[in-house]
């Protein structure tokens, strides 16, 4: 097949690019170029350009072309603005959903030439072709497992992913690697958000939303504890960084109107039920609503799953009930349905 392949400089998407090579597939490379490097000019270091330089230096090694795609403009206003809009009205995005929906397997996949017959990429998932369409899969590692940020994909985009190390661990990927002998064998695992790189999320919205100062109160009794820059900086669930004696103290609310932070000592207790969840905006990956309503869900990226019961709406909305507490529920992150194995689609909490 001929196929594009989407590398970063890491090691998994490098991987992915010699074992398509290896197989004989007629591959290019492609380095995405989403680096923001206006909003980001503050912080007077580029992490990106390390990345390029393990890029070409895998290509050159495996006599594999590269070309560069800048899709900066469109990443600016379909990731980024949406982000700080979420996280100017008190909600926790999660900016690599989208980045997978609307730029990786969005507008790429339009902007390359047609006679390219997958995408490929370094994500650990797994899709199967079944006779009503495809599915989306889960990668044994279940650390690893990356269906999570690729929730938000339709048929169409399914039909040109291929995820050549989805079937395998990261130990693994790791040791083919070094069989391959890739320059960056040993680079470690890149962490965060992708058009932040080493920067920290924090320090981004800073500059975007700036500091103002509001309260910490207690949310049992109103009483005002501590002061903050921003509620823009804390999500539910949050621990640490709230700086304050007699903890440990806990993020269980935020007021964006009057940029107010409301803290609990007693998160864990029975006042403090964390089971029902409003999630709105409903894609299902095969464009049909399950006809099931007991369903596994994420409602963060990692391994933790729930069970819960789901009610249905009739406004791409639906109710969960979940079996236990999840003491991190935040608007706007999304949640995640799966049947066993099989990613079925995703929610955004409301």
């Amino acid at each position: 097949m001929k196929i594009a392949v989407l590398v970063s400089g890491g090691v998994d998407s490098s991987v992915a690019l010699a074992l398509l090579k290896q197989q004989g597939h007629d591959v290019t490379a492609f380095y995405l170029k989403i680096w923001l490097d206006d909003e980001l000019s503050f912080l007077n270091e580029c992490p990106w350009s390390q990345d390029l330089t393990f890029v070409q230096q895998v290509c050159t090694q495996l006599d594999v072309p590269l070309q560069i795609v800048s899709l900066q403009t469109a990443y600016r206003e379909r990731v980024v603005a949406y982000t700080i809009e979420q996280v100017r009205s008190g909600k926790t995005p999660n900016p690599d959903v989208l980045c997978n929906q609307f730029i990786k397997f969005g507008l790429f996949l339009e902007t390359i030439d047609d006679s390219f017959d997958k995408v490929a990429s370094g994500h650990y998932a797994q899709v199967a072709k079944t006779e009503t369409g495809y599915q989306l899969m889960q990668a044994p590692d279940q650390i690893k497992d990356q269906t999570y940020f690729l929730s938000r994909l339709d048929q169409r985009q399914l039909s040109r992913c291929l995820f050549p190390i989805g079937h395998l661990n990261k130990g693994q990927v790791r040791e083919l690697a070094h069989v391959f002998d890739l320059p960056n064998k040993d680079r470690k695992d890149s962490q965060g958000i992708c058009f932040l790189g080493k920067f920290k999320f924090r320090d981004f919205v800073k500059h975007h939303l700036g500091q103002r100062q509001g309260d910490l109160i207690e949310y049992e009794t109103g009483a005002i504890i501590g002061k903050h820059e921003g509620f823009w900086f804390y999500t539910i669930g949050q621990r640490q960084g709230l700086r304050l004696a007699g903890g440990p103290w806990y993020v269980v609310a935020k007021d964006s109107q009057r940029n107010a932070v409301f803290i609990s000592r007693t998160y864990y207790e029975a006042d403090k039920q964390r089971k029902q969840v409003l999630v709105e905006q409903c894609h299902w990956l095969n464009g049909q609503v399950p006809d099931v309503n007991l369903l596994a869900v994420k409602l963060r990226h990692g391994p933790h799953i729930h069970h819960a019961q789901v009610i249905f709406n009739e406004n791409k909305s639906c109710h969960l009930l979940l079996k236990e507490n999840d003491q991190g529920l935040a608007a706007g992150q999304f949640a995640v349905f799966y049947q066993d194995n099989i990613c079925l689609g995703s929610g955004i909490i409301a």
